[in-house]
């Protein structure tokens, strides 16, 4: 069947409903599509509201992200909540820095 074909190569099936976006669909040749849309939700991911393994976009919960505000582990954001990141404006977290800051530290 068409099911079993898709399933041998690798193929997985991929929801999109109108601007959400579900990134599991792979290529043939097994590289990862990444989801795009106002929400995406993926193990990558780009948009408004991104949840993923990697993401990019305005509002994101990732493992990994560069957005304007994040909910993270590893973040570069203006405004975030991380274990670790670098922040422009607000940041909270175990190990978060200041980009201002660590510029001002560099000497030159």
């Amino acid at each position: 069947s068409n099911y079993t074909e898709k399933r041998k190569r690798g193929v997985r099936s991929r929801a999109v409903t109108g601007n959400l976006s579900s990134g599991l669909k792979s290529r043939p040749n097994r590289m990862p599509v990444p989801a795009k849309g106002i929400i995406a939700i993926g193990q990558f991911a780009t948009g408004v509201f991104t949840i993923a393994q990697f993401g990019v976009g305005v509002f994101s919960v990732s493992q990994f992200t560069i957005v304007a505000y994040a909910l993270a582990q590893f973040a570069i954001a203006y405004s975030l909540i991380a274990q670790i990141g670098l922040y422009f404006k607000e940041g909270y977290g175990q190990f978060v820095w200041q980009l201002a800051e660590l510029i001002s530290v560099i000497p030159g």
